[in-house]
């Protein structure tokens, strides 16, 4: 029995982790039911990520899938983003980073499903949570609610949307790999706001999205009161306590936070890769049978498509694979690791649901056992300090918040809190400019181009500017074509009026409802105000210099991406809406009703200077830096090899860049985060919260800005530059991401690899293992290798107090020359350097 047991266990593994094909062509059912989704007749455990179409290129996408595949996932997630697809009404884009098809189909031929997240709201830290502007201006129109025009557009899109993938065949029912579908998202959260007409319209939106009758389930998450057959989900860091909304439907987590999204103006964070594991283990304990990492690889905000206000324009997330398509470890190998313990688990936890018991305070077990007597069992240490527990007759030690992986009730597989996989350490790598002398070292080197400049006019320069009497709100104007908006009046003064302090000097005060301000007075800057993610209002006052005469008040306010969360976000204004003042000793003069002229835009915006040669374009020995409203341009040729592509955009102030027409999004190195709030190492143990761990305190926010290598020519390549508040950009720099080493830091008490429990089915002790992350490299060199008490991280370990002797030659005549290698870590093939004291092996490997 024991032996039909096994192989029908490596079957089952073997059926999971290998292709389901090149590409779906049967057709296949999909249900559920209170413990599963239910595919062609078979309950599932499924693991996804989540990997947005928009955010990388069509070339990136086979080798983010491919890699999402090698991971464990099953399903690949995405949004549907409206306002891309239908800028204008009736008029769709579904092209290059936009085909949403041909990301569908990549997903399929990899032999993995899709999550079709339609929304259409999508949030997302997306500019206006999706919603295309045009929607603003429908008469009668109010968003996410029971209102007729708004339903309408929104079934009209949604539609759309279900047909084009209903033409290409891409539904499971019709042999597709799209196996769910979502209708809204998050609305739970906010929907007491919208009063009477939240309830209905959740219940039209079910409707309209089941007749759409597209053979698969769908989905609401954060809807408690999802009307059948939705499926109702959770979102959150953790979700092992969500229960479903009905006995009769599995319990899904639609989106784990890997990380956390980045703000300009703040520290970087990021989630430890225990706790992210922990988090999943303690889902499928207890009970869940599908779960979304939100993201699995997060991307970039390329363009003005990032939201908030103040989104940067890296989407990092400090997803499993980072922002440039890089797999970033130790958390991408430790997820593997736990997705492959759970599929060992996947007959038992399909077949029943758990039992649990209580081994102590915050210790607990929860059980599956099939009739037959195939057993999974997950024991978990919901506390802070590490525990023993007796289970079934045997000892069990539960480091603090972590779960334990016994796929046959006995043996532990995996621990949340023991990390057995490689880490990796990357470096950029600046390039080098021909002219720099050959011992200037690539971390100080900057690219000195021949730079071209055209100044952006202050104030009123396009055709197109028209004259109304008072301040008008910003997005109500632009319909958001642009990130700027030019206010424009002019006043007299005679030196005895009581706006004015000496004759001529006033205090200028303005108030908008942000993002940015620029006040120019008589063609002069006069000051700037910034709003940030927390306040993105400006309250604006500086003192200025009047001349007798007429005198030009010129006002630029600027937009950093729009609300996308909340109850009528849609409604949250932008722009300067008053009072603008001017202040003296003994009165004061208010200018906000008077006439003012307004531009949509940038003369250099309605020019197309990022796309089109202009014959403007001034070429002078002396560059003018440092100066606000200034476009640049630049030749550059493309790094040479394969490596991920960054601009470091230190030097200038904050803008807008194109790499051949195509925009890479917004900079701002000027942003700095805050001082404060950052540690040198976040402990995992405990409640994970956006802000618990922090890095880069007192630096820019983003310093880095992907150039995508889809992007570049290998020689001829143009870098066109908007410079808003003044900037050099001879001191900017183009580098390449590079993975410098790999690293592994393994106890001698961790529980069996995965692989080897497999293979053996026996109890073999723990194992460093280390892979090159490229293809046809082999490791060339040991950098550091040491059993003992090694301290330290990748890239900076050191021996402790206790280490033996000749490793680093055991561990180079393992590995040297060959792509992967595993080195036991014991005392057998050490000797023991210090007895009665926890040993661990650490090595770092160069690969080449």
């Amino acid at each position: 029995m024991m032996m039909i047991m096994m192989m029908r266990k490596f079957l089952l593994l073997f059926l999971l982790f290998s292709s389901v094909s090149s590409f779906f062509a049967a057709a296949v059912s999909v249900t559920y039911d209170h413990r599963a989704l239910v595919i062609d007749g078979h309950r599932r455990v499924l693991v996804s990520g989540s990997i947005h179409y928009p955010r990388s290129t069509p070339e990136m996408w086979p080798d983010l899938i491919d890699k999402s595949k090698d991971g464990g996932i099953d399903v690949i997630e995405t949004y549907v983003f409206w306002n891309l697809h239908e800028p204008v009404r009736g008029q769709y884009n579904f092209e290059g980073r936009n085909d949403l098809v041909r990301f569908i189909k990549a997903v399929g031929e990899a032999g993995l499903y899709a999550h079709l997240r339609i929304g259409p709201y999508v949030c997302a830290e997306w500019n206006y949570g999706g919603f295309p502007l045009w929607l603003h201006f429908i008469p009668g129109i109010k968003f996410r609610t029971n209102n007729g025009p708004f339903k309408e557009e929104m079934q009209r899109f949604t539609t759309k949307i279900v047909e084009m993938m209903k033409a290409e065949n891409l539904y499971a029912s019709q042999g597709g790999p799209i196996i769910l579908s979502q209708i809204e998202n998050e609305y739970g959260n906010i929907d007491s706001a919208y009063g009477a007409g939240a309830k209905p319209y959740i219940d039209w939106s079910a409707s309209m999205a089941t007749s759409l009758d597209t053979g698969v389930p769908w989905v609401m998450c954060q809807q408690a009161d999802a009307p059948k057959p939705i499926i109702n989900t959770c979102n959150g860091f953790y979700c092992d306590q969500f229960s479903p909304n009905s006995n009769n439907a599995p319990k899904m987590w639609t989106e784990n936070w890997s990380g956390w999204y980045l703000s300009f103006g703040g520290a970087v964070p990021y989630r430890p890769s225990e706790d992210v594991a922990f988090a999943v283990a303690r889902f499928y304990e207890r009970g869940g049978t599908f779960q979304n990492y939100y993201m699995y690889h997060g991307g970039t905000n390329f363009g003005r498509t990032s939201g908030g206000p103040f989104i940067s324009t890296s989407y990092d997330y400090d997803a499993p694979i980072d922002e440039y398509g890089m797999i970033k470890q130790p958390k991408w190998g430790h997820l593997k690791d736990l997705h492959k313990s759970i599929k060992l688990c996947e007959e038992a936890l399909v077949a029943t649901d758990p039992t649990y018991t209580n081994l102590g305070p915050n210790l607990e077990s929860h059980v599956y056992m099939t009739g037959s007597g195939v057993c999974a069992a997950f024991l978990a240490n919901i506390g802070t300090s590490d525990a023993t527990v007796t289970f079934n007759g045997k000892s069990y030690h539960l480091p603090a918040w972590s779960v334990s992986i016994l796929p046959d009730c006995k043996n532990v597989v995996f621990n949340t809190a023991q990390i057995n996989s490689q880490a990796t350490n990357l470096e950029e790598k600046y390039l080098k400019d021909e002219n720099q002398d050959s011992d200037q070292t690539l971390d100080s080197s900057k690219v000195q181009s021949d730079w071209s400049y055209i100044n952006e006019p202050v104030g009123i320069s396009k055709s197109d500017a028209f004259t109304k009497t008072g301040l008008m709100e910003q997005i109500n104007t632009t319909a958001d074509v642009s990130d700027y908006l030019w206010y424009s009046t002019s006043i007299q003064v005679n030196g005895n009026e009581q706006f004015l302090f000496n004759g001529t000097e006033s205090n200028l005060h303005v108030e908008s409802l942000g993002h940015i301000l620029h006040a120019f007075v008589n063609g002069k800057l006069a000051g700037s105000g910034i709003g940030n993610s927390n306040n993105a209002k400006v309250s604006f006052q500086k003192p200025i210099m009047l001349a007798l005469g007429t005198n030009k008040i010129d006002l630029l306010s600027a937009t950093v991406g729009l609300q996308n969360y909340g109850a009528f976000f849609e409604l949250t204004g932008a722009g300067i809406t008053g009072p603008v003042k001017l202040i003296g000793q003994n009165g004061a003069i208010d200018l906000s009703s008077q006439e003012w002229t307004y531009q949509v835009g940038l003369k250099g915006e309605e020019s197309s200077l990022y796309v089109v040669e202009s014959a403007d374009w001034t070429s002078e020995s002396t560059l003018p830096t440092n100066q606000p409203l200034i476009w640049y341009k630049t030749n550059f040729d493309a790094p040479a090899g394969n490596d991920p592509i960054a601009i470091d955009f230190s030097g200038m102030g904050k803008g807008e860049a194109w790499v051949n027409g195509q925009s890479i999004g917004r900079y701002w190195p000027t942003n700095i985060a805050p001082q404060s709030g950052c540690a040198t190492s976040c402990n995992y143990i405990g409640a994970y919260s956006a802000s618990k761990c922090l890095k880069n305190c007192g630096k820019p926010s983003q310093k880095l800005y992907h150039v995508p290598r889809s992007f570049v020519q290998p020689s001829g390549n143009t870098l066109v530059l908007f410079e808003e508040m003044g900037g050099d950009p001879t001191q900017i720099s183009f580098v390449t991401r590079q993975t410098r080493s790999v690293c592994a830091h393994v106890s001698e008490s961790h529980p069996a690899h995965i692989d080897a429990w497999i293979s053996s089915r026996g109890r073999p002790g723990p194992a460093v293992h280390l892979k090159c992350t490229y293809p046809k490299q082999i490791i060339t060199s040991i950098k550091f290798a040491s059993f003992g008490t090694p301290q330290g991280a990748c890239g900076s370990f050191s021996h402790g107090d206790c280490s033996s002797d000749n490793v680093l030659a055991q561990v180079q005549e393992a590995c040297v020359g060959l792509e992967s290698c595993s080195v036991a870590v014991s005392t057998k093939k050490f000797g023991d350097p210090c007895e009665g004291v926890k040993k661990s092996l650490a090595v770092e490997a160069v690969c080449s």
